[in-house]
This record gives structure tokens, sequence and C-alpha cells, in this order.
């Protein structure tokens, strides 16, 4: 049986207030995703902003036969004690685990240790959906979006995008908001997928983000006052209505077939 390892990417506090408000953590809905293809795999789950034992988890990766790193709410170019250490413990994971999916977040952690760069994005936000994800030539070809849609829309969430690539990245995908949308590097041995969006969270989960984080958006302007917010919820609801599950998350069970 296949071991892979789960990081969550929110600090426990966060993850607290999601529990607390009837929310599930990323890692339990990434389990959730993962566990609508197989149960055929052994899951360990990894906080390396929390978890006192990081280091001595950092010391036997090569268990793993893949890893998948998920979302968060914090912001990479932010200099704090947690996201240095989610940085040392990508370097150790880019070292020693051969097949990373770095989904939102995991991809900015990951493209930062690799030489890349992140910015915040300068044409808006994702608020719970992307619009209009387009795979380019290079991605029509690559693995990640065998049997995906040309063109598609998606659960996603982000304030940040990524303004570098790594060196030798290919770029797959892209849409108006954030040019990366979709790529794959190598760091030595490592294949790394990389997605700024969230195929394993529900639409249900991203408009309950959104009430849950009403007050935060609308001071950090993402919303201007609540009827925006429930203009946009009724977008996300309608997208619900016509989405897919298994095109939504065709991308993580893209990965997970090609685990070796």
């Amino acid at each position: 049986m296949k071991r892979i390892l789960i990081v969550e990417g929110n600090l426990r506090e966060e993850n607290q207030s999601f529990t607390d408000g009837g929310i599930k953590t990323h890692t339990e809905s990434l389990k959730d995703s993962i566990s609508y293809f197989t149960d055929q795999l052994d899951i360990d789950v990894v906080n390396p902003s929390s978890d006192e034992n990081i280091n001595e988890v950092a010391k036997d990766l090569t268990k793993y036969h893949g890893m998948i790193w998920g979302g968060s709410s914090l912001n990479i170019y932010n200099d704090t004690p947690e996201i240095r250490r989610q940085i040392n413990f990508m370097r150790e994971c880019q070292k020693n685990i051969k097949n990373i999916f770095a989904i939102c977040w995991g991809m900015q952690v990951a493209v930062t240790v690799a030489g890349g760069e992140v910015k915040k994005c300068p044409n808006g936000a994702h608020r719970g959906i992307a619009h209009d994800i387009e795979i380019n030539e290079n991605g029509l070809k690559h693995p990640l979006y065998k049997n995906k849609n040309k063109k598609f829309n998606t659960p996603a969430f982000n304030f940040d995008e990524v303004v570098k690539l790594p060196e030798g990245s290919t770029l797959l995908s892209s849409n108006p908001i954030n040019k990366v949308m979709g790529i794959n590097f190598n760091v030595g041995s490592t294949n790394i997928w990389g997605i700024q969006y969230h195929p394993e969270i529900t639409y249900a989960k991203m408009i309950s983000l959104i009430h849950f984080r009403r007050d935060r958006l609308l001071e950090k302007k993402a919303f201007i006052d609540q009827m925006e917010i429930d203009s946009h919820v009724k977008i996300i609801e309608d997208e619900n209505k016509i989405s897919n599950k298994d095109a939504r998350m065709r991308e993580l069970e893209n990965w997970l077939n090609n685990l070796n």
C-alpha cells in the first residue's frame, strides 16, 4: 500500500476557528476527496507551523510515495516564524519526496523554496471561485489535465499569485486574474505539480468560508458590502448547480493515478 503525507498549511488557531464554526479544515476536505477515489493509501498528516516534532518528521520523509500540500490563509511574503517553518519543511520535502502535489498555498511555498516569487495579485482575488481557467498547449499534453476540459471554472480562494517561476518550470494553465494557475517543475528528482485553485474543496465549503470570513473580507476590501457578498455567493451557487464532481476533482484523481 502506498503512503502519502498531507501537509496542513493553516495555523492551528485558524483550524480551531474552522472547527468551532462548523467548517471542515482543509486537511479534512482533502482526505474526504481522496477517499472518493481510493481507500488504498496510508495517509499521515503534519502541520509544520504547529507540530513540535516537525524536525523529527523531516528526517523520515523518504518513506512517502507522495505528498499533498494544501491551502492556507497565510501570505508567503510575510516573514513570520510559522511561515519560515513551513518553508524549511518544504525544502526538506523537495529533497526527499519524489511526487508533490502543491495546492494554492502549497504551490506558493513550493515555488518560493525553488527560487520563484509570489506577490499580492494586482488583478484582484479569487473569492471562492476562479472563472475561465484555460489549459495551454503544454497543459493539454500534461497528465495533470488528462480528461479535463480545456476551459473550466473551479473553486479557488487566493489574493496572491506567482510572479516568477522556478527555473525550468512549465506553465500549464492561466486565467484573467492569475497568469500562473497550473505549473510543473522539478527539483532534483522530485516532480512537483502546482495549482492555484482547489479541486479538493466543494463550492458549498467556499460559500461557508465567505460567510465565515465576512468581516475579514470586508476589511480587506475583497467585497464592498453585504449586497456584493450576496450577489457573489449567488454566482457560486449557480455554478455549483451545474458542476460535475468528477470533472471538478480531475487534477486530484490524475495525481493519485500517477503516484509511483
